[in-house]
């Protein structure tokens, strides 16, 4: 039960912190993302972690929004990252029952570059997988991981069976996750499905690798834009 079907060395990881908080201080999301990426990292997969708001990203849908009336845009430099990673997890807080600021902004500038293609036509996030983590002290994590899910399934990520995992305390003002006495790293439920998802998305992104991506053939926007419109009715293309 202890040996997984399969190694993962080659894998790599990148986590996005979106909490408010900046560097140094403590995220009690990064409680929540210690535990997954030390499974990832106890089976050898490179992982990357940062956190969004210590960078300057620029607010916008366009790939680097210098090109449109912004001074800096860090995007650009962490999109190289993001693309060199064959498992993307999301991770932010709750904050009035919905995403952060700073997810919502993350989300929206892997959007902007949802129009690039790979090398064989297809949108550029195909062949990944993705999943999300969420905190809090107050209610909305499932409808939080709702939203972070579908968008990336909606760019292009494969999403696997139980990709997330959350925390939140008691409804109304309390402790967060790393708290004293929040019972947050003790919580079974929680660390259930932090390793459920960890796993599934290791599986996932190895059976993609293995399989060279998503199978060419009726997901390429570059065929369809030449015509190609595969098996939809199409009398006009030859």
């Amino acid at each position: 039960m202890d040996s997984p079907p399969a190694e993962y060395g080659d894998l790599s990881a990148l986590v996005i912190n979106c909490t408010l908080k900046r560097s140094p201080e403590r995220s009690h999301t990064q409680g929540l993302i210690d535990i997954s990426t030390g499974i990832m990292e106890r089976r050898g997969v490179r992982v990357d972690v940062l956190r969004a708001v210590d960078h300057d990203i620029a607010t916008g849908v366009w790939p680097d929004m210098t090109e449109h009336g912004w001074e800096t845009d860090e995007w650009p430099v962490l999109y190289s990252r993001v693309m060199a990673a064959d498992v993307l997890v999301l991770a932010g807080p709750v904050w009035l029952g919905d995403n952060s600021s700073v997810m919502k902004r993350v989300i929206e500038r892997l959007y902007s570059c949802s129009a690039v293609l790979n090398e064989h036509g297809q949108y550029a996030y195909y062949g990944r997988v993705g999943g999300c983590l969420i905190t809090g002290n107050e209610d909305g994590a499932k409808h939080c991981a709702m939203n972070v899910l579908y968008s990336l399934q909606h760019l292009g990520y494969a999403v696997p069976p139980q990709a997330d995992a959350g925390w939140v305390g008691e409804a109304g003002p309390g402790p967060s996750y790393l708290d004293e006495g929040s019972g947050g790293p003790q919580n079974d439920f929680t660390n259930r499905n932090a390793t459920f998802m960890t796993w599934n998305l290791l599986h996932f992104a190895r059976m993609l690798k293995d399989a060279g991506g998503v199978p060419v053939h009726g997901n390429q926007r570059s065929a369809w834009d030449a015509g190609c419109r595969f098996d939809f009715e199409n009398p006009e293309h030859r």
